[in-house]
């Protein structure tokens, strides 16, 4: 399949007192057109970081972003316009990302206005109009403030002002985890079904394990800053490689009674992101931790398309 995203040792640090934060570190992978790969990983371990460094809202420290070859890592001014029409958020609080003054006609209007592509008022609304038709916003709360909507519809205007410039790629920034689990499945279907219509690539950012599965066709586990596996959705669900995304599927509840429940506890105390040191950075947690994994993980292919930062891997799954 055609690559749309590649992504090539990004890093993005934050200078704090104490230090450096290595909010995302030395991270590498692609998205193909019409894909969806899932990012996954504990609160704090730098997902959404890497979401937004990708489409600019923070600017990379160090490595390179490709949008179709391009390389639009340190692109500015106009060509920074034109790139972000190409790529667009849905954040996690359909709440705080929506403007409270502003009618959820005129969100969608606002961006199709900016972009100049319409010759006039009339053309605008009318592609305000199909845009919330498209996501399922009835045409009675158009006119309504998004307070007046509850969190299903307020993501959908969200997903709709996302679509208004015809991106090609979208982050999903946990989108669905402030909303209840029925009205999570249906703006999950959503997203399907858009990509189904439209072609669009999805970045799929969350903590939820059973959501990703759903919905990711290649999966990302992150670990402070760094890729500890990448692998298809399928593969990593059935035969998980790295001690970390073992710890994270055996936490996930079963009802099937037939399978005795093991679940994997991690313990010990968690490794700062400020000035880390080169070894394994879950180590310190990590029931299988030797001294060899004070050395640097490399994240290296041990079958087809699946990879492993983790120097005792093939000890581990034999």
């Amino acid at each position: 399949m055609e690559t749309l995203i590649e992504v090539k040792n990004l890093k993005k640090y934050f200078k704090v007192p104490m230090g450096l934060n290595h909010a995302v570190d030395d991270v590498s992978f692609t998205i193909g057109k019409g894909e969806t790969l899932g990012v996954v990983g504990e609160s704090g371990c730098g997902k959404s970081t890497l979401g937004r460094t990708i489409i600019h809202l923070q600017e990379a420290t160090d490595g390179q972003i490709f949008l179709n070859g391009e390389d639009i890592t340190h692109v500015k001014g106009k060509k920074l316009k034109q790139i972000r029409e190409k790529m667009q958020i849905v954040f996690q609080d359909p709440y705080s990302s929506l403007n409270p003054r502003m009618r959820i006609e005129s969100t969608v209007y606002e961006p199709l206005a900016y972009s100049k592509r319409f010759k006039n008022k009339a053309q605008i609304r009318e592609e305000a109009n199909r845009l919330l038709e498209l996501v399922g916003v009835d045409e009675r709360l158009r006119s309504c403030y998004p307070h007046e909507l509850d969190g299903g519809r307020r993501q959908r205007v969200g997903i709709a002002r996302a679509l208004a410039l015809n991106p090609e790629f979208i982050v999903c920034d946990e989108p669905v985890s402030a909303l209840d689990v029925s009205i999570q499945a249906q703006v999950l279907n959503l997203l399907m079904d858009l990509q189904d219509s439209l072609g669009i690539s999805y970045m799929f950012v969350t903590h939820d394990l059973s959501v990703v599965r759903h919905i990711s066709d290649n999966i990302c586990v992150m670990y402070l800053g760094q890729l500890v596996e990448k692998s298809p959705t399928k593969e990593l669900f059935k035969k998980p490689m790295h001690p970390y995304t073992k710890a994270l599927l055996s936490a996930i509840p079963s009802t099937d009674i037939t399978k005795p429940f093991q679940r994997v506890q991690l313990k010990g105390e968690i490794t700062s992101a400020i000035n880390p040191k080169p070894g394994c950075r879950f180590a310190p947690r990590c029931p299988y931790a030797t001294e060899k994994c004070s050395e640097p993980q490399v994240l290296r292919e041990l079958e087809n398309n699946r990879f492993a930062a983790c120097c005792r891997v093939d000890e581990i799954n034999g």
